[in-house]
């Protein structure tokens, strides 16, 4: 658990982009997305959604289901299981 507060707090907070990456994390809390979705909901570039996505499902936060063209992403089960790790972050560094 230690390991992924560490991780999520860099994927945030240490990198550029990190308040995409939160919201899309935020968002797949509730429901499983496909890019395309996601680029809609934050209302940014389907490029710029697919770059986050292979962050986030490189370092095991969100996890992809279907094929290549109906591809969605849900939480990985660590981060859901841990979610409070990420509330804690949301709230110290993006609602401040």
């Amino acid at each position: 658990m230690e390991h992924l507060k560490k991780l999520l707090w860099w994927l945030i907070t240490g990198k550029r982009g990190g308040i995409n990456r939160a919201r899309i994390i935020k968002l797949l809390k509730d429901r499983p997305y496909n890019p395309n979705q996601l680029s809609k909901e934050l209302d940014l570039s389907y490029k710029t959604v697919r770059h986050h996505i292979k962050i986030l499902e490189e370092n095991n936060i969100v996890k992809p289901t279907g094929d290549d063209y109906s591809k969605l992403y849900f939480l990985s089960d660590e981060v859901e299981n841990n979610y409070e790790i990420f509330q804690e972050i949301w709230d110290k560094f993006i609602e401040k």
